[in-house]
């Protein structure tokens, strides 16, 4: 840099407890001359990530009908009593009722953290830490210094620390709908937000709350935020989810929502803990009952419902639009163009496009309409509800076809909207059509995602709820609000989690991850229809392992665990040297001259994603942590490829005993496919089920 006052200032952040390094400032031949240093382990631009955004735990076995039953993981856990979780987002709002600290008793004794008092911000014994980093955000956008706070102004951290650890709040609702008790996962959880997205997040900021975090004292930490795939030594969130692991810190990160297109899925590093999303048995009807007592069945929130059996007038946008305004604009109810002469006191039927739904229903609302029915522009397109100004029914582009039939053939058409949150109805878990798929492209071996929660219309708290004064706009008084994601399908995993925590604190972070791996349960293929006309498959590329099952992940009896050296050692086996390896370890490592490679790397799943030749054999250790036992392996084998397991039994006599097993694959004679098959195989002593997904493509060898 020339003078060592120049150096001081371009540096923002020094990271000095786990990771030897800094952010700074710089010229792109100051970074490639720092480069070149021999001392210099990499350097890397700051990446910028974006964020990924109540009846679940219901939907998950922890209660039933509002009940906890006897059985419930929540009781055998003391609900995440004392366990610590942390979350990287966008920050808190303190003062919502899902951080009361009512009936809790003292700190655990173990916790280094504090709350920034900026703008009002107050920890309790439930928030026990609120910081915020925003140093790397500075350096590369304009930002206002006056909004250096913790304090979440975006509504995501809330919702996700919330979902994660947030406490029973009786009465939790957006509008009417899904009226009922809020929780976390683990409620009875201490809770610490780290901001480090101002909404978008920068690397610098995501590793200084990292650092943060770790030294604070987290036990699990949920990271609903990602850029894609980034190889692991230029992914600031995959550098510090390895130094959270190797303290003992499980680092549960979303997949993404990219889909449905594939090889999408982020947050890949096989340390990390990786959340697909699918649906709940939970709709949001909003039905069009038509003057001639026909019914459609829309969606959108309770709030959208007119009083039963009140007929309004019934128009197309297209014959209320106003003047000087094209057809196409009132088609799709876009803004100024509807005639408040020809709209007031009725019904709009529009059409959806890109424009957002909510948008039109404010148009109607500001022309003086009293609803809206808003049909798919597409035959195949999902539908999801929405809060909209005016009661409103989002219907399917063919029942919209039906209602304008009705609209043409009838001298003065009616109609009226009706509104409810059901229960048990729909179909689920289904995989959400935005959901992030595999194949992982950094490492094939890895399958990704891991696991599938729910995380569709999830309710948890939101911005707002008796904040400072001084906070200008609506959202203050919006205490609950739903959001969808894979940001949402995360914390599910991490109040999880942390329940595991709670009951086992002797076990690593991957004996964690293994137990809520190898105990879910698949995802039948129930083909959801998305707006390109395609149709997502569920398989283990979009779910993992499958959707998770908490009350089997609380006694898995068999876990596939990994030490920080096998990590290590699976950075070798991908090309890593000695230097590079410095970077997540902070010295350096001779690789070992025999490396069991990919392979054999003791993941919860199996993957093969290159079988070139016909046969491959593989190996995997299972460690003990239930009762002496004996497990016998039953086998579903890919469609093509044969699967022989040996021992094909398993005889464990006392905790923590470990036994090796070998798995061979062979694609059967004849058979020819460029694409991916799927099996697994489940080790089983009769209480027990221990899954793992097989995952197969064998490539044509050219001639």
């Amino acid at each position: 840099m020339k003078s060592k006052e120049k150096a001081k200032q371009a540096i923002f952040y020094s990271y000095t407890r786990y990771i030897n390094g800094f952010a700074a400032v710089l010229e792109d031949e100051e970074a490639a001359e720092i480069s070149k240093h021999p001392e210099v382990v990499s350097v890397s631009r700051n990446q910028i990530s974006q964020l990924h955004t109540t009846n679940s735990w219901g939907f998950l076995g922890l209660e039933r009908n509002g009940e906890i039953p006897a059985d419930s993981m929540w009781l055998k856990a003391r609900f995440g009593e004392d366990v610590i979780i942390g979350t990287l987002d966008s920050g808190v709002w303190p003062e919502s009722e899902s951080f009361n600290d009512e009936g809790m008793g003292p700190v655990p004794s173990k916790w280094k953290g504090y709350c920034d008092p900026n703008d009002g911000i107050k920890c309790n014994r439930k928030l026990i830490g609120a910081r915020y980093f925003s140093k790397g955000h500075e350096a590369a956008e304009t930002h206002d210094s006056s909004n250096h706070t913790a304090r979440d102004y975006d509504g995501h951290g809330t919702h996700t620390l919330s979902t994660a650890g947030g406490r029973f709040v009786s009465g939790a609702n957006l509008f009417g709908s899904a009226y009922g008790t809020a929780k976390g996962g683990s409620p009875n959880s201490r809770v610490a937000s780290y901001k480090v997205c101002w909404p978008r997040c920068s690397d610098a900021d995501v590793l200084a709350g990292y650092e943060a975090a770790i030294h604070d004292g987290v036990d699990i930490l949920s990271v609903s935020l990602g850029s894609g795939q980034e190889e692991y030594i230029t992914d600031g969130i995959a550098i510090g989810a390895f130094l959270a692991m190797e303290r003992g810190i499980l680092v549960v990160a979303s997949a993404g929502n990219k889909g449905p297109d594939p090889g999408v899925v982020g947050n890949v590093a096989p340390w990390i803990l990786t959340v697909a999303c699918s649906t709940i048995s939970r709709e949001f009807t909003s039905n069009v009952i038509l003057g001639n007592n026909k019914q459609y069945k829309g969606m959108s929130f309770n709030t959208n419902t007119q009083p039963a059996g009140k007929f309004y007038p019934l128009i197309n946008s297209v014959d209320a639009k106003a003047a000087n305004v094209s057809s196409n604009q009132a088609k799709y109810c876009s803004i100024g163009s509807l005639d408040p002469f020809k709209v007031k006191g009725k019904i709009v039927y529009c059409t959806r496009n890109e424009d957002p739904d909510v948008e039109k229903s404010l148009v109607v609302s500001q022309a003086g309409g009293v609803g809206v029915i808003l049909a798919n522009r597409l035959i195949i397109q999902q539908i999801r509800p929405r809060a909209h100004f005016v009661p409103t029914s989002v219907v399917s582009a063919d029942d919209g076809l039906s209602i304008l039939t009705y609209v043409y053939s009838t001298k003065s058409p009616v109609a009226y909207i009706s509104g409810a949150t059901e229960v048990g109805t729909a179909a689920a878990p289904v995989m959400a059509d935005f959901s992030s798929p595999g194949p992982n492209l950094i490492t094939p071996e890895i399958l990704k995602p891991d696991i599938t929660a729910p995380g569709v219309n999830i309710l948890a708290a939101y911005t707002g709820a008796s904040g400072p004064t001084d906070v200008p706009g609506d959202r203050r008084r919006v205490h609950f609000n739903f959001i969808s994601g894979t940001s949402m399908a995360c914390p599910h995993v991490s109040g999880i989690a942390g329940l595991l925590k709670t009951m086992h604190p002797e076990w690593s972070p991957a004996a964690i991850k293994s137990a809520i791996m190898t105990t879910a349960t698949t995802i039948s293929n129930v083909k959801q229809p998305i707006a390109n006309a395609s149709l997502l498959e569920a398989n283990p590329l979009n779910y993992g392992a499958g959707h998770i099952w908490p009350s089997r992940a609380m006694d898995p009896g068999l876990v596939y665990d990994l030490t920080t050296k096998d990590y290590v050692n699976f950075l070798c086996s991908i090309g890593y040297n000695s230097t590079q390896l410095s970077l997540f370890i902070g010295k350096p490592y001779i690789c070992p001259s025999q490396n069991n490679g990919l392979l054999d790397f003791n993941y919860p799943s199996i993957t093969v994603p290159n079988l070139s030749s016909n046969k491959t054999t593989l190996s995997r250790t299972l460690k003990n942590v239930g009762t002496p036992s004996l497990y016998r392996v039953n086998i579903r084998a890919p469609g093509g490829i044969s699967v022989k397991v040996e021992p094909r039994s398993l005889k464990f006599d006392k905790i923590n005993e470990e036994k090796m097993f070998n798995v061979t694959l062979e694609a059967k004679k004849g058979f020819k496919s460029n694409d991916y098959v799927f099996g697994e195989i489940t080790w089983s002593d009769g209480k027990h089920h221990v899954r793992s997904p097989v995952v197969v493509k064998k490539m044509e060898v050219a001639a």
